[in-house]
């Protein structure tokens, strides 16, 4: 296991109420029939709101599994087709999708609709997510990245060949992943199911996965270490993993979808892949 303790220092522009003193006219003596009014000025205060710019400082702790090298059988019969894939380099993935805790340490504001520090942040499209890297990435403590598809598959899978990554017995799944038969209709935190045989919770369900790569069909043919078309379909960036929502079939491991860049919705969240550590 990988940890990385982040220390994130942010200059943000933050309003801020002052009071104020200022100089206010005011009638000594009324105007009459053949007389002006007689005025003066006397010192007020007043309440104004103010932009000021302050250093925020916040901590956040990401936790990654390593992920071999290897080469295994990407998609399905129905998400095919089925052809190899070899990945020369091992990495790092995120034991769990990023927690709210996690982005608001990064961002500062929650955009999720299900709140909690420890369920996954959603509400979040992959332009979003490419700022959070950003933001990671300029700390100077590491550098991360969305993982790409093929990667997200193969570390879902964690050698197992079947539907999902304990098998191809779907009554199985309960014990792995929230998906609409036990999730009560929203997220949950992270961590509660099983993990995989490599250490990655919630790869079945809980919510969706951006990854890197655009949206295309696959091609047949064997190849090495994919990333994914040059251009997407309709402008549509992958998700991976199935959510809350769906049913079991959604959160198999070789099950894809796709939307614009700019789509959020409260069943779409992202994990983060360490390229590498301080």
């Amino acid at each position: 296991m990988l940890t990385i303790d982040l220390e994130l220092r942010q200059s943000i522009e933050a309003p801020c109420q002052e009071e104020e003193t200022f100089q206010e006219e005011f009638v000594v003596k009324e105007a009459g029939w053949f007389s002006k009014a007689v005025t003066g000025l006397r010192t007020a205060t007043r309440t104004v709101t103010k932009q000021l710019t302050v250093t925020r400082t916040a901590s956040a702790r990401f936790e990654f599994c390593p992920i071999p090298a290897g080469t295994f059988l990407m998609g399905s019969e129905l998400q095919g087709p089925i052809h190899q894939v070899t990945l020369t380099r091992a990495f790092h993935m995120g034991r769990h999708p990023v927690t709210q805790a996690q982005w608001e340490a990064v961002m500062g504001a929650n955009p999720s609709t299900y709140k909690g520090a420890d369920r996954p942040v959603e509400q979040v499209s992959w332009d979003d997510c490419q700022a959070f890297v950003g933001r990671l990435n300029a700390a100077g403590q590491g550098t991360f990245r969305l993982p790409s598809e093929a990667e997200w598959e193969y570390a879902c899978r964690a050698g197992a060949p079947g539907a999902f990554c304990f098998g191809d017995d779907e009554q199985l799944l309960d014990g792995y992943g929230w998906y609409s038969a036990n999730s009560g209709g929203q997220t949950q935190p992270v961590g509660q199911k099983k993990p995989n045989a490599w250490g990655l919770h919630d790869v079945h369900g809980n919510v969706w996965e951006w990854c890197q790569d655009w949206w295309d069909d696959y091609g047949a043919g064997p190849v090495t270490d994919p990333q994914g078309a040059p251009a997407g379909f309709m402008g549509a960036r992958v998700f991976r993993g199935g959510c809350w929502r769906g049913g079991a079939d959604f959160a198999a491991s070789a099950h894809r979808g796709g939307r614009g860049a700019a789509y959020r919705a409260a069943i779409l969240g992202f994990r983060l892949v360490c390229v590498s550590a301080p």
